[in-house]
């Protein structure tokens, strides 16, 4: 028997291409991924920590991704560092997803001794909350550790990867659900004659997902207003300023011969420089202001 009539579909079959029907990766492809990445993340550590330590750049080596569950991972950041730490939760991309930056409290302490010329040495008895004089550190080591990571993923630009949120306690940051499956590192940090410490990171896997679904390459960053100085973090941050009154060359045989109480003449510029960090940002004329020497703006660059 034939039928009567011709069945016709109600719409067209979709017909989609093979990078869609593709299943997304697996989870050891990410961890896998992340393992490629956080080699490279140990080479921008190591450059990056050179300028924050002021000194050769130390070794940096990182551990196997392990994998568990935030839960557990919190309990042992509770037992390994008393409760003290530099918590931060970073977000990736224009959808924030979420990463955990971490350093102890008392490698914290420590840096902030060696920047103001102490030996890098924490009190024994260490305080139950980060003092403030630590947190210009801690927002030098956010922006390092955001910085290399995005560098490490190969991002287009450094803002990629930026700070949400930070606490010197886990658990007030809460930045995962306790059941969920996170991907943790340990970035071990080694300088001769100095004890070694430790920058911790963990992911969870939809982040992972997100940071590694276009060939290992993070999202595209947010749009972001540029900076405002005036406003914190940055407000806050002391620079260096300096005025050039005199600039001058001396033969070397004079500078040989000179003695105490000797006078040199100096020539003073008319237009002294300003310089923050050895760039130039404007110029002044020198004068006096209650009996002491000050510089009148005239230009500003």
């Amino acid at each position: 028997m034939k039928p009567e009539r011709e069945f016709v579909a109600e719409r067209v079959v979709a017909s989609h291409c093979p990078q869609l029907l593709r299943p997304g990766a697996s989870q050891a492809d990410l961890v896998t991924a992340l393992s490629r990445t956080a080699e490279k993340l140990a080479r921008e550590l190591g450059s990056a920590l050179a300028g924050l330590l002021g000194g050769d750049e130390p070794l940096v080596e990182c551990s196997r991704p392990e994998r568990t569950v935030y839960s557990d991972y919190a309990t042992m950041q509770v037992m390994g560092h008393r409760n003290l730490g530099a918590y931060t939760l970073f977000g990736a991309g224009a959808a924030n997803d979420r990463i955990l930056g971490m350093v102890a409290g008392e490698v914290v302490l420590r840096l902030v001794d060696r920047a103001f010329g102490g030996a890098g040495v924490a009190p024994q008895q260490l305080p139950r909350e980060l003092p403030l004089s630590a947190e210009l550190m801690v927002h030098r080591l956010e922006a390092m550790l955001a910085g290399c990571l995005a560098s490490a993923l190969g991002a287009d630009t450094a803002d990629v990867i930026r700070p949400l949120r930070r606490e010197g306690n886990i658990d007030h940051l809460a930045p995962f659900g306790n059941d969920e499956h996170i991907v943790a590192l340990v970035f071990s940090i080694t300088e001769p004659g100095r004890p070694a410490w430790a920058i911790e990171m963990a992911f969870p896997y939809d982040t992972l997902a997100a940071l590694f679904a276009n060939g290992e390459r993070p999202p595209a960053s947010a749009e972001h207003a540029p900076a405002d100085p005036r406003a914190a973090p940055f407000a806050d941050v002391p620079l260096p300023l300096s005025a050039v009154l005199v600039d001058m060359r001396v033969p070397l045989a004079a500078i040989s011969a000179l003695e105490v109480g000797q006078i040199l003449p100096v020539p003073v510029a008319r237009a002294v420089p300003l310089r923050v960090a050895g760039q130039t940002i404007g110029h002044g004329t020198v004068g006096a202001v209650d009996d002491r020497l000050a510089v009148q703006l005239s230009q500003i660059f």
